[in-house]
């Protein structure tokens, strides 16, 4: 296995480039159905006040409050932010930069959601934090989404670390994968280039069970916990890309 990132990879990563190739990379409807996906099963009244944490370049927080919710956004990366702030004029979206722990626990939002895979970044000891965060940040029968495709029960079934090139527009990236079977952890080795310029970051993206994760939001006061495979509405099943994760916070 090569070399260990930090656990806090996280902080570096999010720079320009890679922020603007998965900004390029996600066609705008994606969005929309994940959107619609968290209306439909949070039942959202309209000018609900709903947390995006983290939200990144602010995708999900834009199309929220288009239709009408007011909209917090946290993320670490300042790139982010700022692509965000641009993004959102003119709309009711506070955007903060702050590590996803690092948010409001006075249970006054409606919703939180935690979209884009990023519920696996923290190692155990993290989770349970961002875990108590949320419990922290949502209204009593309030709603909860969490967008996780690095779930075990998604990743492991039939894993090959196969290297992949992705391009969009003038930006290429290579990715290769290693599981880290002592570390419970996936480790994407990425190469981005755009011209001249080359970029060479790894992202990890810890692995928890289904069971983990239900038993860490259960801990923190969500109930009513549903599983599916997809914004379609489809059951999360073994080798389900993504894992769809709604909630409801207990009074």
């Amino acid at each position: 296995m090569s070399a260990s990132p930090p656990s806090t990879w996280y902080v570096d990563f999010f720079t320009e480039l890679p922020n603007e190739f998965w900004r390029r990379a996600v066609p705008p409807e994606v969005t929309v159905d994940e959107i619609d996906f968290v209306e439909r099963r949070l039942g959202l009244a309209p000018g609900s006040l709903i947390l995006d944490v983290p939200c990144g370049s602010g995708r999900h927080s834009v199309e929220l409050a288009r239709r009408g919710h007011r909209v917090t956004g946290v993320d670490l990366s300042a790139e982010a932010i700022g692509h965000a702030r641009r993004a959102a004029a003119g709309l009711e979206v506070e955007l903060v930069r702050a590590d996803m722990r690092d948010i409001p626990r006075d249970s006054g939002f409606d919703a939180v959601v935690c979209l884009g895979n990023s519920f696996g970044y923290l190692e155990l000891d993290g989770l349970r934090e961002f875990a108590a965060a949320l419990g922290g940040a949502v209204r009593p029968g309030g709603g909860l989404v969490v967008d996780f495709a690095s779930a075990a029960e998604s990743i492991l079934p039939g894993y090959r670390a196969e290297p992949r090139t992705m391009r969009t527009g003038d930006i290429t990236v290579l990715a290769t994968g290693e599981y880290d079977v002592a570390g419970s952890r996936l480790l994407s080795h990425y190469r981005f280039t755009r011209g001249e310029e080359k970029l060479d970051v790894t992202a990890i993206h810890h692995v928890y069970t289904v069971a983990q994760i239900v038993d860490l939001l259960s801990g923190n006061g969500f109930t009513d916990v549903e599983l599916f495979g997809g914004p379609d509405g489809g059951p999360y099943e073994v080798g389900s890309g993504r894992l769809l994760l709604t909630a409801r916070r207990t009074s």
